[in-house]
């Protein structure tokens, strides 16, 4: 279980690195001009319909959770991918025996 989640940490970080690039790259395009994506952002470039159809669930169903999911979908991706992966990096991490 532990090699399954360091893996999963090693993903995330990688993921989040990625997402760090792409923005200073597209900062960079459009002339210094600060770009950040958000994980809504994200998720919409990946598959819009799903965003829309979880928007729309959360506001029909659970109508409580909407600001605060709103909230973390306004999250920066790479923050929010990287320390996700950082957290479980260091929960999981090599445990070193008794010497």
């Amino acid at each position: 279980m532990a090699v399954v989640m360091r893996l999963i940490s090693l993903i995330l970080i990688v993921a989040a690195l990625m997402l760090l690039g792409a923005d200073a790259v597209t900062s960079l395009e459009r002339g210094g001009d600060l770009t950040v994506r958000s994980l809504g952002t994200i998720w919409g470039l990946l598959h819009p319909a799903s965003l829309n159809g979880f928007k729309s669930w959360i506001q029909n169903h659970a109508a409580f959770m909407a600001q605060g999911v709103y909230s973390s979908l306004a999250l920066p991706g790479w923050a929010a991918t990287g320390v996700l992966g950082v957290i479980l990096a260091f929960i999981f991490g090599r445990r070193h025996g008794p010497e």
